[in-house]
Formats: structure tokens, C-alpha cells, sequence
């Protein structure tokens, strides 16, 4: 899959869909399974120069600044989303700096200038060579003792279950090798029953932890595998249940 494609690709979903996102509260299932865990891994963020790539509509970008951080910036590939993440400033006023940008160039920042860089639920959409150059820019950024949190689909989820609700990469089955770096399309369901589109560029374990490694990442990354937990069977068994004991998620913390 060639870098224009995969951008074009990307940008074209979420121009479309921007407004399918804007939520205040949890809506999609990876708001519940995912995105609480990995902000808790970005902690303490008080008083941190951040960033957030692919930063959508802001959800993240918000509650990091809800947590603390001095400033976010917020930055997307999608116009549709950065304006409709600025829309969401205007209603309440953060002093979140959103931007449309592309994550493999950070020519904004000067180098050792950032604390923290999130990307949730960025890498399902780059390219390995992609992933590697964003990757190089995010060591660029961060200050010495600067921490990288991010999460992607657990590399063997798709491989695991059939296309169906409320969460599924449409993959062929007996490709992990064979088929790195091909782009398959998902659907992730709210709980309301409406459910988003989204992208896989398949990418194994391997692939992350080199990207990690070529980019001079040489601490050790704390990992987390995120699943349906028993709370959220409580809350509501009948959307989280067909995904209960399977590993959705990767949650990787490495500083620089």
C-alpha cells in the first residue's frame, strides 16, 4: 500500500464521518475497553506540554487537559475532524490547540520540546514505514525522560473471531504473516447500536517493537492487553459479552 494511498484513504473516512464522533461522554466501545486505561497510563500529566496525534474530534485531547497538562496540542490528518474538534473548544473552552497535520512530520516542534505524546488508535491507520517515521519524529519531540503512550488493536484480535457486532477488522483468516501492511476495513459499535467505520493496516508485535527500536526507544515499554473487563459485563452484557476473554487491545508506555 503506497503512503499517498493510505492518507488519502484515511483522510477521505473521517472527512466524511467527523460528526459520527463528536461525543461528551463514553459512546463506542473502545471508549469503554481502551481509551480509560490508556489515559491512566499517561499519568501524572499535570502540568506537561502534550501531544495528542490523530487526535480525532479532541475526546482525548480534552480529558488530558481536564488531567492537568499545561497545554495540548491536538493534531489530525482529517480537516472534518479538527473542525469539529474546534467546534467542541468553542462550546467549552479549553485552550486546546488543534491543528491539521500529518503524524509522520512534526516540523512544528523543535526537538526535546514535549513531555508527553499520545496517539490512540493512530497506528491501525500507517503504514510500517509510516509507523517507523512517526515513530523517529515522537523521539525527536520528547524531552530526555519524556514518556510515549499509545494503543492499537491487538495485532491478533482480527484473527480471532468472524465479522460480526460489535467489533471486527474484515481480515482474511490465515493472513498474520502474509498479509502485513495491507489495509482491511472494521466496523466498532456504540452502545446506542449505531456503529463507526474504521481501518486496520495490519501490523504484528514485531513490527511495533522495531519501529520502537529504530527509532532509539531503548527503555523498557510497559504493555498492557485490554479487554472486557468483569465491570463492563455488569454494565451491559449484551454489547460487551460476545468480546468477553478476547484481547482487543495493546496499551504500550516507553519513555525517551
Amino acid at each position: 500500500m503506497s503512503t499517498l494511498n493510505s492518507n488519502n484513504s484515511t483522510r477521505n473516512l473521517y472527512n466524511h464521518t467527523a460528526s459520527q464522533w463528536i461525543r461528551g461522554e463514553p459512546s463506542s466501545l473502545s471508549d469503554f475497553t481502551a481509551r480509560p486505561f490508556v489515559l491512566e497510563m499517561c499519568e501524572p500529566v499535570g502540568k506537561l506540554q502534550v501531544v495528542d496525534l490523530g487526535c480525532g474530534e479532541g475526546y482525548c485531547s480534552r480529558e488530558l487537559c481536564r488531567r492537568g497538562a499545561a497545554q495540548v496540542y491536538g493534531i489530525d490528518l482529517s480537516q472534518g475532524m479538527i473542525e469539529a474538534a474546534r467546534m467542541q473548544e468553542v462550546e467549552d473552552t479549553l485552550g486546546i490547540d488543534y491543528e491539521v497535520g500529518c503524524a509522520t512530520n512534526l516540523k512544528q516542534f523543535d526537538d526535546g520540546e514535549i513531555d508527553l505524546v499520545v496517539a490512540v488508535f493512530l497506528f491501525n491507520y500507517l503504514t510500517i514505514a509510516q509507523t517507523q517515521q512517526c515513530m523517529a519524529e515522537v523521539a525527536r519531540i520528547l524531552r530526555p525522560g519524556g514518556r510515549f503512550v499509545f494503543s492499537v488493536p491487538h495485532p491478533s484480535f482480527p484473527y480471532m473471531r468472524e465479522a460480526a457486532y460489535p467489533f471486527y477488522f474484515e481480515v482474511d483468516k490465515t493472513g498474520y504473516f502474509s498479509k502485513r501492511d495491507q489495509q482491511f476495513p472494521g466496523r466498532i459499535w456504540k452502545r446506542d447500536g449505531s456503529w463507526l467505520n474504521v481501518q486496520l493496516v495490519h501490523k504484528t508485535l514485531e513490527d511495533y517493537f522495531d519501529a520502537l527500536k529504530s527509532a532509539d526507544f531503548n527503555t523498557m515499554p510497559t504493555l498492557r492487553e485490554l479487554r472486557v473487563t468483569p465491570e463492563h459485563i455488569v454494565l451491559d452484557e449484551p454489547f460487551f459479552g460476545p468480546l468477553f476473554d478476547m484481547p482487543l487491545h495493546l496499551a504500550i508506555q516507553v519513555s525517551r
